[in-house]
């Protein structure tokens, strides 16, 4: 009974009130708030971009980044926003249109354009160049090596160990986008091992995994039930890759269980690796981390969210 009484917090926010009053601070028009926000933010480039991102989102489908522009039109953060809201809104285009749709290149272009002129406006900043990375795969055809190379270069630069910076990478080589479930993988254990003790990037091999399973629904159009996904998260491989993950990040931590609002995507992930894996233990331990604080994705891929989270919230440590 205890259990029933344990609500989720699908918070976009994950948590960062600051954050949440700012995304308020949208549907009421006011754009004081993201400025205010992203100046306080300064250089702490994790909570940077999980802010940023979920601005954008907000912004997709409001004029309020329009606004701050108007107002100030030399503002760098103004900028990294526009591009990453520009980069929001070509997604929405393209999830509206329908998978293999091609959607208008001047839409694709203009957020290009956008990233471009946060870049230069913003040098030191990573988040510019993760925008534009993730708005290449919308290219039916992706975009040249030499320019993904040279962007990846510019962003590794700036933050070596942006997760979200490898994350977009990753999904570009998936076989979903421009890739091979093999290419994938090579990225992301080549990643994984150069990470150094208590960095996430050893969850990037959770995360290939998703994209895998993804790509196999794709292909079986939705059918669970299709070859070889019966044991797609629990054979010997996944569950050594789990505990590799678990070993490398979380216990590498100086403190295991502070858990930043831009950390707790990757925590799901692991979390529902650990679970489908059969290592409830590991499982428990993540979710107990995490708290009330809860994502969809990736459980809504595998279940309910919330029937999956409810059955291993309570996984003996």
């Amino acid at each position: 009974m205890a259990r029933d009484r344990f609500t989720f917090d699908f918070d976009p926010a994950c948590g960062d009130a600051p954050l949440t009053a700012a995304r308020q601070d949208i549907v009421i028009g006011r754009w004081q708030g993201l400025r205010d926000l992203l100046r306080s933010t300064g250089p702490d480039w994790l909570s940077r971009g999980h802010r940023v991102r979920t601005l954008a989102q907000a912004c997709a489908d409001s004029s309020a980044m329009e606004s701050w522009l108007a107002a100030e039109p030399d503002s760098a953060d103004a900028l990294v926003l526009r591009a990453a809201t520009e980069t929001a809104r070509a997604f929405s285009v393209a999830i509206a249109s329908g998978r293999g749709v091609p959607i208008d290149q001047h839409r694709i272009d203009l957020a290009v354009q956008a990233c471009l002129r946060a870049a230069e406006a913003y040098p030191e900043d990573p988040t510019p160049w993760i925008s534009l990375i993730s708005v290449a795969r919308l290219y039916p055809s992706g975009v040249r090596r030499q320019d993904l190379a040279r962007w990846w270069d510019e962003l590794h630069r700036r933050d070596p160990y942006s997760m979200e910076g490898h994350l977009q990478v990753l999904h570009y080589y998936s076989a979903r986008w421009h890739g091979t479930h093999g290419l994938m993988y090579d990225f992301a254990r080549d990643a994984a091992g150069a990470a150094p003790p208590g960095c996430p990037l050893p969850v990037l091999v959770q995360y290939a995994r998703v994209e895998e399973y993804r790509h196999a629904l794709d292909t079986a159009h939705g059918q669970s039930a299709a070859m070889g996904l019966g044991q797609h998260w629990d054979h010997d491989g996944a569950v050594g890759d789990v505990r590799r993950t678990w070993q490398r990040w979380i216990m590498g931590r100086r403190d295991p269980a502070a858990v930043a609002p831009g950390e707790l995507r990757d925590l799901h992930c692991l979390a529902h690796a650990a679970c489908l894996a059969g290592l409830p233990d590991i499982g428990g331990a993540l979710l107990r981390m995490a708290g009330r604080r809860a994502l969809r994705t990736p459980w809504s891929y595998t279940g309910d969210p919330v029937r999956q989270l409810t059955k291993w919230h309570g996984s003996p440590a």
